[in-house]
């Protein structure tokens, strides 16, 4: 493709994504397409000579978009949301272009000094503890992945990189804990027995009480506790563990505390809401994702540590041919975590806080707190539902109960949840909480407005009265 091909398909392609980010509302949320339909359709063989760019394109209109999920959808009210913005798309072109490596400071000064930049922001939005600096990295699992391993070096004297794990060592963490953990733990050599799970009150919140019990009993029987996570903003119903009285048994046992705030973390952007993350000061580790609710397109994770000395000599290898004269004048991120190689991930978020500046991006948080509000209000109007968690943040947790027993309940709202996701219309999951089959309204998306949360609330009423009508 020469420079005006170039310029031509790329103009095209700006254009298509502007439309697409004014009509994705006409797509359906969820893709009608059925396993193995789209690969059925791609030729099994590559191309042997070049296609023009205009089939490429003819294909991809007519193959790949009926085959995608629209997360940007403001019907979308499913997981968490891994929202975009203009300026963040934008900036994800200029990073394309670029295409830098962004190793070390050497491969690119101004990618690894933007990325201490605009973390430096992020720690004052948030108000994080002075001294807690951090870097980006692809995901809260990741983030997570270096906490874990972190925490196993400090409790091993930085010998286990060394020699290999020689001691039991447990980590805790909430029943509703995000899957991410164990598979963390599992990775980095634990065992996933050594994951103990904590036992949550009726809010869904780890019970402090019930961790100290049994950090005391592991030690008894010659366990090593090394770590606990902490969640703010569980997956399932955004339940926020005590930080405060977490910390202080941590601080007590000598135990990493990693906190982990993938979703939730965004609120504390709001003086309002800056109390989830009270405690604070006792994390090792922390963790949020600007992808989520900060209009940052996929993949941006903050991950901040108390002792980035620590993250560093875990993860730290010098080979001769990343040696360069300005490392012990700079910050060098592929220290700071798995990768070597790293993308250009700084610009986008620059781009975003830029463009909406922090007041843009509270006002957004606020009218999604707003909604869901709005929405389980709503739900306690009618008799026929009930809430199954408190409204903490934007996600409201609910039921459809005509007072039939349990088991038939979780059959009745499956259909439900069924029904309304083939309208195309909305997007909403489900999970259980405390065995209990539960419906999960999630408000988030960027450009989801009242008029959007109330049409959802009107296909629920529509499919819940034909489904006790026995339609």
């Amino acid at each position: 493709m020469d420079q005006q091909q170039f310029r031509k398909y790329g103009h095209e392609l700006v254009d298509w994504l502007a439309d697409y980010m004014q009509e994705v509302e006409n797509y359906p949320v969820v893709s009608t397409a059925k396993p193995g339909e789209i690969k059925s359709r791609i030729p099994s063989s590559p191309p042997s000579a070049k296609e023009p760019m205009e089939n490429i394109l003819t294909d991809f209109r007519n193959l790949i978009l009926p085959g995608m999920t629209h997360w940007q959808h403001p019907g979308w009210f499913a997981y968490f949301p891994a929202n975009n913005s203009p300026p963040s798309v934008l900036a994800e072109l200029l990073t394309a272009g670029l295409g830098a490596q962004c190793m070390i400071w050497q491969t690119s000064p101004a990618a690894a000094e933007l990325e201490e930049a605009v973390m430096e922001w992020l720690q004052q939005m948030l108000a994080l503890p002075e001294g807690m600096a951090g870097c980006i990295q692809d995901t809260a699992s990741t983030a997570t992945l270096c906490a874990l391993l972190t925490a196993r070096e400090k409790a091993t004297g930085y010998e286990s990189n060394r020699i290999g794990l020689q001691m039991p060592l447990t980590v805790y963490a909430s029943e509703e804990t995000h899957s991410s953990i164990e598979k963390g733990v599992k990775i980095a050599g634990f065992g996933s027995r050594a994951l103990q799970p904590v036992a949550t009150d009726d809010h869904f919140a780890m019970v402090p009480r019930e961790l100290e019990k049994q950090i005391a009993r592991d030690r008894e029987n010659g366990l090593h506790p090394c770590c606990v996570v902490a969640t703010i903003g569980t997956t399932s119903s955004t339940a926020i563990d005590p930080l405060e009285d977490i910390g202080r048994i941590c601080r007590r046992h000598n135990i990493w505390l990693h906190v982990d705030a993938a979703f939730a973390g965004t609120a504390a952007i709001l003086p309002e809401k800056r109390a989830i993350l009270n405690g604070i000061e006792y994390a090792d580790s922390f963790v949020f994702n600007p992808h989520k609710w900060m209009l940052t397109n996929f993949d941006c994770s903050a991950y901040f540590v108390r002792d980035p000395g620590a993250l560093i000599q875990t993860f730290e290898i010098h080979p001769e041919y990343l040696k360069t004269g300005s490392d012990a004048e700079v910050k060098n991120y592929r220290d700071w975590g798995l990768q070597l190689g790293r993308r250009f991930r700084a610009l986008k978020l620059w781009f975003v806080i830029r463009s909406y500046g922090v007041e843009g991006l509270r006002a957004m948080v606020r009218e999604h707190l707003r909604l869901a509000q709005l929405f389980a209000a709503w739900l306690k109007d009618d008799a026929r539902f009930e809430t199954m968690a408190p409204v903490s943040l934007s996600l409201v947790c609910f039921r459809l109960n005509d007072g039939r027993p349990e088991p038939k309940l979780q059959e009745l709202n499956a259909e439900l949840l069924r029904r309304v996701n083939a309208t195309g219309k909305v997007y909403v999951t489900h999970t259980a909480l405390k065995g209990k089959y539960v419906l999960r309204m999630m408000v988030g998306q960027r450009t989801t407005a009242e008029r959007h949360v109330q049409s959802a609330w009107e296909i629920i009423r529509e499919k819940t009265q034909e489904l006790l009508a026995g339609e």
